[in-house]
Order: C-alpha cells, then sequence, then structure tokens
C-alpha cells in the first residue's frame, strides 16, 4: 500500500504563528505578574452593547438562516458603500464592494483575481506572514520590497520600481502596517500607485486599521479620485478590529465593478456568502455607532503614547516604528535570534510578543507588539519586565 502525496505548497509552510507564540506563555510562572500578551491583534475592550443586541437579533431570525448574495448583502454593500466615499471623500457605489469572510479572504480573493500560479505578487519586507502564506500555498511567486528602519518601514518608489518586473502582477501593502505600524503618506502611496499604473499592474492595498489613524489625519488618500482607479486598485478592509467582532470574520473589498464579479466566482467556490446575521447588524452599526468608534481610536493614541513612554531610554531597546496596533521594537541582543528572544521573553517576564523572523528572515533584530491589546497602565509594566531582562 502506498500513502497518498499531501500538496507540498501546503505541507512546506510553517505552522501559524500566533499559537505557537501563544505556548510560550503557557510556561510563564507570573512571578512578575499577570502575563500581558501582546501577540495576537486583537481589541483590548468588548464591543459595543448596541452591536451585541444588533448581532443577537440578527441572529435569532428566521430571515438570515438561508443562502444569501454571493457578494454580500445588500443593506450592508450600501452603507459600507457610503463609508468609504464618506471617508475618502468621493463617491462608491454597492456594485464596488464585495464582503468577505475576514480580510484574510480578501487577500485570497483579490491574489487569486490578480495572479495566476507561477505569477509574481510583491510585497514589503516586513511582510504580513499570512499574506506571505497565502501566496506560496496559491503556487503564485512572492518577491520584496525592502523597507528599512531608517524610512520609517515606509517602501520608497524607487525600490518598488527596481522590484517590478514582467512577471509581477501586483503589489500588496498594508498601511497602517502589520507588522511595523507604519503608516504610509497619502503623496508616497499616489507616487506608488501612478506607478502601477504605468506598469500595468494592481495595488493590493490592505486597509484593515485605517480606523485607527491618528487625530486630524484626514482621509488616508486620494487613490479613489485618481480617473480609472477601478483598473489598477483592489482595496481590503476588516470589520474585527474597529467593531470589536473578530470572531464574526467579515472583511470587506472595494473595487471596480469588473473585480467585484471575478471575485463572486472565487467566493461561490469559498464560502457561497459572508456570515449573513452579522452583517445584518453591521449595517445598522456603520453609521450608529461613529462616534464610539471615534472615542477607541483616541483611546488607542493613549495606549500608544503609553508605550513611546515605556520604551523612551531602555537598555537598548529602540522603538523604531509605531502605529495604529502595532510597534516594531529593535531588540538589543546582537546575534540572537528573534524568535529566541520573544520566547524567553514569554517564558521568563511574561510578555508575549512576536518574533521579527516571522515577518521575513531579515527581521531577526525586531519583535512586533501589539501594544493595542493592553491598556495604559498594563502597557507601563513592561518597562520594568524589560529593564530586567537578559539573555
Amino acid at each position: 500500500m502506498t500513502a497518498a502525496i499531501l500538496n507540498a505548497l501546503v505541507t512546506r509552510l510553517a505552522p501559524p504563528p500566533i499559537p505557537a507564540v501563544q505556548s510560550w506563555g503557557k510556561s510563564y510562572d507570573r512571578s512578575q505578574g499577570a502575563l500581558i500578551d501582546l501577540s495576537q491583534a486583537v481589541p483590548g475592550y468588548p464591543a459595543h452593547e448596541m452591536m451585541l443586541q444588533w448581532l443577537g437579533e440578527a441572529a435569532s431570525s428566521l430571515a438570515y438562516t438561508n443562502y444569501g448574495p454571493i457578494e454580500g448583502e445588500g443593506i450592508l454593500r450600501e452603507a459600507y458603500a457610503a463609508h468609504v466615499s464618506q471617508v475618502y471623500g468621493t463617491k462608491l457605489a454597492p456594485s464596488n464592494i464585495h464582503i468577505t469572510s475576514g480580510c484574510n479572504q480578501a487577500f485570497v480573493c483579490a491574489s487569486l483575481v490578480a495572479a495566476s500560479a507561477n505569477e509574481t505578487i510583491l510585497v514589503t519586507d516586513p511582510f504580513y506572514f499570512n499574506h506571505e502564506t497565502t501566496l506560496s500555498m496559491l503556487g503564485i511567486k512572492t518577491r520584496t520590497v525592502e523597507c528599512f528602519a531608517s524610512e520609517g518601514f515606509v517602501p520608497t518608489v524607487d525600490a518598488v520600481k527596481m522590484a517590478i518586473t514582467p512577471d509581477v502582477r501586483a503589489l500588496a501593502l498594508v498601511t497602517p502596517n502589520n507588522p511595523t505600524g507604519a503608516i504610509y503618506p497619502a503623496d508616497r502611496l499616489q507616487a506608488i500607485f501612478d506607478l502601477c499604473r504605468d506598469k500595468g499592474i494592481w495595488l493590493i492595498l490592505d486597509e484593515t486599521y485605517r480606523d485607527f489613524l491618528p487625530e486630524g489625519a484626514g482621509a488616508p488618500h486620494g487613490l479613489f479620485a485618481t480617473e480609472d482607479w477601478q483598473d489598477n486598485l483592489i482595496q481590503l478592509y476588516s470589520f474585527s478590529k474597529s467593531f470589536c467582532i473578530p470572531g464574526h470574520r467579515l472583511g470587506a473589498i472595494a473595487a471596480g465593478g469588473t473585480v467585484v464579479e471575478q471575485v463572486a466566482k472565487i467566493m461561490d467556490n469559498l464560502q457561497i456568502c459572508p456570515p449573513r446575521a452579522p452583517q445584518a447588524a453591521l449595517a445598522r452599526a456603520l453609521p450608529a455607532l461613529a462616534q464610539w468608534r471615534a472615542g477607541n481610536r483616541l483611546e488607542i493614541e493613549v495606549r500608544a503614547k503609553a508605550l513611546r513612554e515605556a520604551m523612551d531610554g531602555l537598555n537598548g531597546w529602540k522603538l523604531e516604528s509605531i502605529g495604529a496596533y502595532f510597534a516594531f521594537v529593535r531588540h538589543p541582543f546582537e546575534g540572537v535570534s528573534s524568535v529566541a528572544i520573544a520566547e524567553q521573553l514569554a517564558k521568563r517576564a511574561g510578555v508575549l510578543t512576536i518574533p521579527g523572523e516571522y515577518f521575513g528572515e531579515r527581521q531577526t533584530q525586531f519583535l512586533r507588539f501589539a501594544f493595542a491589546n493592553a491598556d495604559a497602565p498594563t502597557i507601563r509594566e513592561i518597562r520594568g519586565r524589560l529593564a530586567g531582562f537578559t539573555i
């Protein structure tokens, strides 16, 4: 008897990183206080009580127990199109919107629309690890655009231009960035988008954390106002962080009608339709909870300020980049793997972080802190734990 062969595009991938990191915390003895979990990016405060009520009402309604539209509920597509139009000062229609089961699924759809197996999609280095593994298992080649601390981890136009070769079909960017927190300036995004248009490739723009831009930041960019934007832009979003509902798995794609039509073909095979009850709840929540979301954004700024203060002048630790949910922190231990640092930091100091190497092999000197998980007093405790940490 001969054993069947598994798909090498999947088996060659490392196990999911978040469970691996969280397992280190189980060995912590609480000698320095409670475990501080800065690993997975989750809202560090609960969903609004009205959001929970609307979820309950929709989940108990027979109206949402059957299959729904592949592209998403009309009420949510309309509400989200209006929301995007308001955020970016432009006009998008419901036909420009496709609802997905989370932003990771949105990226799967965007990748399949943009490239075939053996073609190439560019990602930044450091990259969001689920983007890299998604492309790998789809058989889509990945090449990186290097980003450096000296540039605030924002890709330069020249670096992107140098990375584009005839086999490249798209460039995937995340802003505010995961893992670095870097916020890409609007003029840089416009210049990169213009380059993508000139080269005839897609810009896949993941803006999961856009609702946590600093006070007074204004529109994240003006790409939707560019003539014929729909020919080169696919924008991604997640409702998880802003509405504190990651378990309900809802994301969105904003793109031209042709892309939405192609995504529907993919989604019909992946899931048929996104979860219906949370879509109904979100259609109500998008306009109704605007002030509550604004308050949460200010709370995230408080937490970012607390981390800046905690890391200031701290024994060689350096906060290289911070924004929205994440900070990219340089550790002081030359020649030591970030995996070893993160593991020992979890087990001995009770601080869970993600090794930089999980976001690219060049990132061994860094750790990712998902600081939005913890309140400001908890974040301030980090200083004492890092100050006494040795390897």
